[in-house]
């Protein structure tokens, strides 16, 4: 007949859960997966790598200019016609509209320039020869 000392040997002792538990292993890496994504997308916000979006080819802002702290003048081609605003962080104000802007149709696309030149274009700049 068996004992209750003999029934506990039997029985293997649990440990508290230690810090090298599979779980907090996978835990900690997916924190840390998640911190780098948020830190670079934030760097690549902050530095401005996103693209552009709302782009359209109805309207087009052409020109800006910073005149204080969050209020800028801007000029925004609009179909035929080109639109100066006074832009706040609370409004939009029209301040004057241009004639639409002429349409060079003679302005041949630029060819792609080949890399010696670039880096020649490059060097000349920087006062290096």
């Amino acid at each position: 007949m068996k004992t209750q000392a003999t029934v506990q040997q039997a029985v293997p002792q649990q440990t508290a859960t230690s810090t090298e538990s599979p779980l907090v292993q996978v835990s900690g890496a997916l924190t840390a997966i998640i911190f780098f994504i948020l830190l670079a997308a934030w760097v690549a916000k902050r530095f401005g790598f996103t693209p552009k979006t709302g782009s359209s080819k109805e309207m087009k802002v052409s020109a800006s200019c910073s005149v204080g702290a969050r209020e800028r003048v801007v000029i925004v081609d609009v179909q035929d016609a080109r639109l100066v605003l006074g832009v706040t962080a609370g409004q939009i104000t029209h301040l004057h509209t241009l004639p639409a802007a002429p349409v060079s149709e003679s302005a041949a696309p630029a060819q792609p320039a080949d890399f010696q030149t670039l880096m020649k274009n490059l060097l000349k700049r920087n006062g290096k020869e």
